[in-house]
């Protein structure tokens, strides 16, 4: 078993010593640096995308120092030197590069170890109790319990201890910025957490995750005064969302249930837009029939062209989501139609890496906050169960507090939490910016409790103009962010003014579409058309004659407004 997970075979210290010299030196001349600065990087297996972060003792585990390896005096690696061709030769033949005549697939497939995998996962009812007995295989179609509660993906975590929680980190480390099949994906470098069992021949996958951590440096600073703040840009993905890291999953599945005969046709699912953009996209890649209701005249084109561009068979249905969800599920159940809303708890599998990527690029230092906006509310259930697993399993010894964000035109989990968890209530959601989190009847309201309740998390909400006003002015310092995120930031805002976040706390602000699907809603902003919205951040084209001096009139006061003050 050991064998089967092990990551990269590291090259003996004898040959590396032929080589290398382990000391402190100055850093080596400038013509070497760049291999030398390679080599060091990867015998930490990192990558160049993950955040190098300051040492925070009180934030993380125990670690040895890493050996700082630099160039012999005696060692040359000179590309233009002739006398080192020997040397080249044998480091190009330890990477055992694929055949011309073969694909990533068929490689992996060449180096696949024998070794028996004793890892398993299956569906539970969740938050059931220690006494239930009722499981089904992955293999199975099913969704729901047999008391209509929702599942769960119960992984055999005894199994997952035999290995401690450094070998873990420094597995999934070492997969990290590969192209390896199918290990250059964020989802599936985790893949002993995801789907254990899957055949890699049956993964369908776009390299999706390993999405970017960026420091919010002057939007903490100039609106929050906070210095460790970061935005992690799920939207920086194969079809523009997180949706993707739970669809990789949900397809491949599907297309090993397929390969086993069993009766699935097509797949389909509801969609205020990013769900049926990922759907279409993996369903298009494995070559799967995809069916996709939407709510008509309630997504943006940019979300509506997605589907229609990979050929799923688009239904445009006169309702909202939630009537689009309940027609679904209604002819999922007559149809041989897989559902892949987040009803399926697999898709959750692939979304709570989202959790053990921003640990990685920490380098496994925990948060103290992560904010994410919730709709279906699937979400913020795959983040805590993410982050109970690195727990559980040792390679982290806390959990953040987690904050759910909710639009205040769609917010029954905000007034759920706000009578004390005491009386639930599904709403009709009203129109808000925010499509993909309109939504009024929540299908995983008991997962988002049990999240927030074990995590010592908040609810929190947004108005139209609150939500619409953060991300301009998260735009207004580089990003370029969806209407969610501007959620989520102003769900921030809020707890940061309370004093409830504090200015020195590290958090992650989890932004799930990119802004590019949502232009129109910017330019009715810096357009000032949202009846009833100041738009107090618009930031209109100025409209200037086409001569000379009332060109330089605008640009002199322009630049008089921004010069520094004395």
């Amino acid at each position: 078993m050991a064998a089967a997970l092990q990551g990269p075979t590291k090259q003996p210290l004898s040959i590396l010593r032929s080589h290398f010299t382990i000391t402190s030196i100055p850093p080596p001349p400038f013509s070497i640096m760049a291999y030398s600065c390679s080599l060091f990087y990867s015998s930490l297996a990192s990558n160049s995308n993950f955040p190098s972060l300051h040492h925070r003792n009180h934030r993380r585990f125990n670690r040895p120092a890493p050996t700082v390896i630099s160039c012999s005096s005696s060692s040359t690696f000179d590309s233009s030197s002739t006398t080192s061709s020997s040397n080249n030769n044998s480091l190009s033949a330890q990477k055992n590069r694929r055949h011309a005549d073969e694909n990533i697939r068929d490689e992996a497939r060449r180096h696949r170890s024998t070794a028996k995998n004793t890892l398993s996962a299956k569906y539970v009812p969740f938050n059931a109790g220690p006494d239930s007995t009722e499981s089904y295989s992955l293999d199975e179609i099913v969704y729901r319990s047999r008391s209509g509660g929702l599942l769960d993906v119960q992984h055999d975590m005894e199994a997952l201890k035999k290995f401690d929680g450094a070998y873990w980190r420094e597995l999934f480390d070492s997969r990290v910025g590969k192209t390896t099949w199918p290990y250059g994906s964020g989802v599936w470098s985790k893949k002993e957490w995801v789907l254990p069992e899957i055949d890699p021949d049956d993964i369908v996958s776009a390299f999706e995750g390993n999405s970017n951590l960026f420091w919010a440096e002057r939007f903490g600073k100039q609106f929050l005064g906070m210095n460790d703040l970061w935005v992690k840009h799920c939207g920086i993905s194969h079809t523009g969302s997180f949706k993707d890291l739970g669809m990789t999953v949900l397809v491949s599945q599907v297309n090993r249930l397929r390969k086993l005969k069993r009766p699935v046709v097509g797949v389909g699912c509801a969609s205020t837009g990013d769900t049926s953009a990922a759907l279409s996209a993996y369903c298009a890649a494995a070559g799967i029939p995809s069916i996709v209701f939407l709510p008509a005249n309630k997504i943006s084109i940019a979300q509506l062209v997605q589907p229609i561009a990979n050929g799923a068979f688009v239904l445009s249905i006169d309702t909202d989501f939630d009537g689009c969800m309940k027609l679904i599920r209604e002819v999922t159940s007559e149809l041989p139609i897989y559902l892949a809303n987040s009803l399926n708890s697999l898709r959750l599998e692939g979304q709570k890496t989202a959790a053990i990527e921003i640990l990685q690029q920490f380098d496994w230092e925990v948060p103290d906050w992560v904010i994410v906006p919730g709709g279906n509310l699937g979400n913020i259930y795959a983040f805590y169960k993410g982050f109970k697993m690195c727990q559980e399993l040792g390679l982290v010894d806390r959990i953040p507090r987690l904050v759910c964000a909710q639009a205040a035109n769609a917010n029954p989990l905000y007034l759920y939490y706000k009578s004390g968890w005491s009386d639930f209530k599904a709403i009709k959601a009203n129109t808000t910016f925010a499509s993909a989190i309109q939504i009024g009847d929540p299908v995983s309201i008991d997962r988002a409790v049990y999240a927030l309740k074990n995590s010592n998390g908040i609810v929190e909400e947004a108005t139209e103009e609150e939500l619409m006003d953060a991300m301009a002015q998260a735009d207004s310092t580089g990003m370029f962010i969806c209407p969610h995120t501007g959620v989520a930031l102003t769900a921030l805002m809020k707890l940061r003014n309370s004093g409830i976040i504090g200015s020195g706390d590290r958090t992650v602000v989890v932004s799930t579409a990119h802004g590019l699907k949502f232009t129109q809603s910017k330019v009715d902003y810096h357009s000032k058309e949202i009846p009833d919205m100041a738009c107090r951040f618009a930031n209109p084209p100025m409209q200037v004659k086409a001569d000379f001096g009332s060109v330089m009139d605008v640009l002199m006061k322009y630049l008089g407004d921004k010069a520094p003050k004395h």
